[in-house]
């Protein structure tokens, strides 16, 4: 305890870094209250029957998301997706398009060409989600919460609101990258999905109590089982596969250069919660189609206990999983940055046969973490069956929210800890250091 209170007194110590955790604090609080600001034209006393259908499936994760800002019908109600929407089909076709690898690789001015171009299709995503938004509100469900003077005016000022109010949140997680600390995006979810915790707490916590005896025990057992999750999902995010590399020694001029021995860390989980996400934003199309109300066969796609969402969501993660891992992850590169080095792997000869030996072993240890991911994504409709969970709390205990929770929460305390590093203080730990995502960081 005294050593996590020296820390926090490090931490506040470093003028630098007080400023930035204040500057994001900040931004933080204003996006927290504009969640909470109901689109004109819509009673937020009559929004009882928006709230109960947006808890399960893709609509409750996408409330999870926007920390419950989509069934309070907020100027925030579609958050910072249509972004990550951007954002991803934008760094899938830098990878794939050449011409777009070209301008990738132009530094800073590739970087802001993508980024406005990211922007624009941002704009995009926004419109066509915002439309099939005000389908959902429309809805006869829905309809009695919107104010019937207001009917003539109400699509046009929710498209323009719900659009600046995501490129407004855009702006913020920007800032919030650019002078507070860590990634304002990935952030931004994290706070919005932990927004949801304590309200989806209260709520198990008096169910539980309402059903009689061994309520408190069973709370006591989801406490556990979620704590014990946190802790797999950290080994699921920071797991590599070493492998043993030998450098050849040089003479420099008077000096001898290598003859160290080093490994190449390969990550079990190199594709990181992209996969998932890769997968939500397939089965949630359907919900778009039908106007977020999951009739027909988008109904499959819309309940998280469901076998036909489980069966195709599994696949999903899998199949993406493999796909993206190759498409970040270059063995022939690996193995002729290696010769470069007069670097070598016992036993296998440089060249083709070492980018083999490394593409073998990461396809090896890819599976596995395809398994645990797609076991991950589905592990809350399976804990809401089995534990007989709500399913708003259901959503914490697995899937893309707490993979970016704990993948989040892990870059910033990286970041925290190479400032105190830097100016010579003790890091976070007593042994090791923390170690963030990459690939996560970068998707987000």
């Amino acid at each position: 305890m005294k050593k996590f209170i020296n820390t926090l007194k490090n931490i506040w110590s470093i003028e630098d870094l007080r400023k930035k955790i204040g500057y994001t604090l900040l931004l933080l609080f204003i996006y927290r209250l504009g969640s909470f600001i109901v689109l004109p034209g819509i009673d937020p006393n009559k929004l009882d029957n928006l709230t109960s259908s947006a808890q399960s499936g893709m609509l409750g994760l996408l409330d999870a998301f926007v920390g419950g800002a989509f069934s309070k019908a907020s100027i925030f109600a579609l958050g910072i997706m249509p972004y990550i929407s951007a954002s991803i089909f934008m760094q899938l076709v830098t990878v794939l398009v050449p011409q777009m690898a070209k301008i990738q690789k132009e530094g800073e001015s590739g970087r802001r060409k993508i980024n406005q171009w990211t922007r624009y299709l941002t704009v995009i995503v926004t419109l066509f989600q915002a439309a099939a938004y005000i389908g959902y509100l429309e809805s006869p469900m829905n309809q009695e919460a919107l104010i019937p003077i207001f009917k003539s005016y109400f699509w046009i000022s929710t498209v323009v609101l719900l659009t600046v109010g995501t490129l407004f949140v855009m702006w913020l997680g920007e800032k919030i990258t650019d002078k507070g600390l860590g990634n304002g995006t990935s952030i931004i979810i994290m706070i919005g999905i932990l927004a949801r915790l304590p309200e989806s707490f209260g709520q198990e916590w008096s169910t539980r109590l309402t059903r009689g005896a061994g309520g408190i025990l069973i709370v006591l057992i989801e406490i556990l089982f979620y704590v014990a999750l946190n802790m797999g999902l950290v080994m699921l995010v920071q797991a590599v596969r070493k492998v043993p590399v030998y450098y050849a020694k040089q003479i420099v001029g008077n000096r001898q250069m290598g003859g160290a021995r080093n490994f190449l860390p390969l990550k079990v989980n190199a594709a990181g919660v992209m996969p998932i996400i890769f997968a939500q934003a397939i089965l949630f199309l359907p919900t778009i189609f039908t106007g977020f109300q999951g009739e027909g066969w988008a109904k499959y796609f819309t309940d998280q206990t469901n076998t036909v969402y489980m069966i195709v969501y599994s696949i999903s993660v899998i199949a993406f999983t493999f796909l993206y891992t190759a498409l970040i992850f270059n063995p022939k590169q690996m193995a002729e940055e290696l010769k470069r080095n007069n670097g070598f792997i016992p036993g296998v000869k440089p060249g083709k046969d070492t980018s083999d030996y490394i593409g073998t072993i990461m396809d090896r240890i890819t599976f596995p973490g395809a398994i645990m991911l797609a076991f991950v994504g589905v592990l809350p409709g399976i804990i809401q069956l089995m534990f007989t969970m709500s399913a708003n709390f259901s959503t914490f205990y697995g899937g893309t929210s707490l993979l970016i929770m704990v993948g989040v929460i892990l870059d910033t305390l990286q970041q925290v800890e190479t400032q105190l590093l830097m100016r010579q203080y003790d890091g976070l730990m007593s042994s090791g250091r923390v170690h963030g995502r990459q690939t996560v960081s970068s998707g987000m």
